[in-house]
């Protein structure tokens, strides 16, 4: 039931190059950015990630990007990182867009042994019609372009079927863990972190504070240790080191 490994290295060193990965995080709070800097020291390559977003152009996913490591994004969100536009318009990266609710439920859904839903986001859209473009050629024309969904009609309103999504591995942060997996969340890093432990056939938690089986009263446990199959206690340098992503503060006001 002891889930820790030594080190971030350890936890990843059976990630194989174009595995498929679920990455926690909203913007940079939450993000495993210990284990992504460990993959990124691994080398593996081709790598297929959904993620709500890709981090910034030298942290987050964005330094496995700025690496050429990332060949298909499924994202919800990417307005931070230049050089992600700029592959995705070079036609270097191939990138699913997908509403963020929808994104999060496909998720879930994978955990959940859900293959697919239906959903009222996207109707009437490319998203159900098809045609995002997926991935351009050097010249710039669409060269991958998304699918037609079906659609169906339920009480006489127009749904869209969504697959789930299901990964390799799943890579998340948790402010508290125990031994056996056992996962709390702080504040904003609990929407997506615990989806995208759900979605990963092998997920790996670091955590800021490692507590022992039983210091964690059940009712405080975001993510059961069920959905956990690795645990990387971190540093308290490692935990103290979170980025902001576009810090933005008011104008001193007058005494």
């Amino acid at each position: 039931m002891d889930k820790v490994v030594r080190s971030a290295a350890d936890a990843v060193a059976d990630i194989p190059d174009n595995a498929s990965l679920a990455v926690g995080g909203f913007g940079l709070c939450g993000i495993p950015s210990v284990l992504i800097q460990a993959l990124l020291a691994k080398g593996v390559t081709g790598l297929d990630v959904a993620s709500n977003n890709c981090g910034v152009d030298d942290w987050g996913l964005g330094m496995l990007l700025r690496e050429r490591r990332i060949a298909r994004m499924t994202s919800s969100y990417v307005g931070e990182n230049k050089e992600f536009a700029r592959q995705y318009l070079s036609g270097e990266l191939e990138v699913e867009l997908t509403p963020q609710g929808t994104l999060a439920e496909r998720l879930r859904a994978g955990g959940a042994g859900i293959p697919a839903f239906y959903t009222r986001t996207g109707v009437g859209t490319q998203v159900a019609d098809g045609g995002v473009p997926w991935r351009y050629d050097s010249e710039g024309n669409v060269s991958v372009a998304s699918p037609p969904k079906e659609v169906r009609e339920f009480d006489g309103l127009d749904y869209v079927l969504e697959h789930a999504i299901v990964c390799d591995f799943g890579l998340v942060r948790a402010w508290k863990g125990d031994r056996h997996g056992n996962l709390v969340f702080r504040d904003s890093a609990q929407n997506f972190n615990p989806l995208c432990a759900q979605a990963g056939r092998i997920s790996i938690a670091e955590v800021e504070e490692l507590v022992e089986p039983g210091e964690l009263a059940p009712n405080e446990v975001h993510l059961p240790g069920i959905f956990i199959q690795r645990v990387v206690p971190l540093t308290a340098e490692q935990a103290a080191d979170k980025r902001i992503e576009r810090r933005t503060v008011r104008p001193k006001l007058e005494a």
